[in-house]
């Protein structure tokens, strides 16, 4: 990329969907998340972050670009670099949505923009989604997505910093079949989750990619297990390297400084941190 990239005009757009709380979908997430939960029946509430699985995009085959995503330059701006990744939300859940309801999904393109960084040329976007149910805004999300260029060859690596363990700790092996359910249930087709051909000769990556999202949602998940029935309020997560399938992983957390705080984060393939997220329950 040797000119700035100007994509202004894409600011301020918006689109919306719609879709419905399918009590089957949500039982095949708890599936995926290895929750023995009852069989969700009509007007429960759902989950945080299941709304991940819903409003999902619907490209037709024939769409498709060649990483598995639709082509650029629909709702997104036509960035031309090759990797694209989900770097990090901050949500707030002023409401929830609930089983057999319609939910509606407002997305709106807040900001686009052209950096420079140790590893090449970065753009990031930065999308708000508003999704609605019968009792008005449920969940309000600022999500962040970044592209950047291919891994240069030789480039040096950072220095290892080992994560901390604490005392909730989960191990999660990340093999093929919970890789491709996830992606099913978010209908994705970025083939960085599925096709290891293509995500280690194409785009450089050791094995097959964690979902940003499904480490975000198993943080969460994690939260509910040491504190069950707890709302969470508010949660963000920050991708600060990909996890990939060849080894386990664990996912962490900890009560906060602050009242209804809590730390998480998740631990990589060499033992650093992956993922860095705060919630906060009531």
């Amino acid at each position: 990329m040797t000119e700035p990239l100007d994509f202004s005009k894409w600011v301020g757009r918006s689109q919306q969907r719609v879709d419905w709380v399918n009590p089957n979908h949500l039982a095949a997430w708890n599936a995926t998340l290895d929750r023995d939960d009852p069989f969700p029946r009509e007007g429960d509430p759902a989950p945080e972050t299941f709304h991940w699985c819903l409003f999902p995009p619907l490209a037709r085959q024939s769409e498709l670009g060649p990483d598995g995503h639709a082509r650029r330059g629909g709702f997104l701006p036509p960035v031309p670099l090759p990797r694209r990744m989900w770097a990090g939300s901050r949500l707030r859940f002023p409401g929830r949505i609930h089983v057999g309801e319609k939910v509606e999904l407002v997305s709106l393109i807040e900001k686009v923009e052209a950096k420079s960084g140790r590893a090449g040329s970065l753009v990031f976007v930065t999308v708000r989604h508003t999704v609605s149910g019968a009792g008005g805004p449920a969940i309000v999300e600022e999500q962040d997505i970044v592209y950047r260029e291919a891994p240069r060859a030789g480039a040096a690596a950072p220095p290892l910093e080992p994560a901390p363990r604490s005392a909730w700790s989960r191990k999660i092996v990340p093999d093929e079949v919970l890789l491709f359910r996830y992606s099913a249930l978010t209908f994705n087709g970025h083939r960085i989750h599925y096709d290891r051909r293509y995500v280690t000769g194409e785009e450089g990556y050791a094995g097959l990619v964690v979902h940003g999202p499904l480490l975000a949602t198993l943080l969460v998940d994690l939260v509910r297990r040491q504190r069950p029935g707890a709302a969470v309020e508010r949660f963000r997560f920050r991708g600060l390297r990909p996890t990939v399938d060849t080894t386990p992983f664990t996912v962490e957390g900890e009560p906060g400084a602050d009242p209804g705080q809590i730390r998480l984060w998740t631990t990589e393939n060499l033992g650093q941190v992956g993922l860095e997220a705060e919630a906060w329950i009531r």
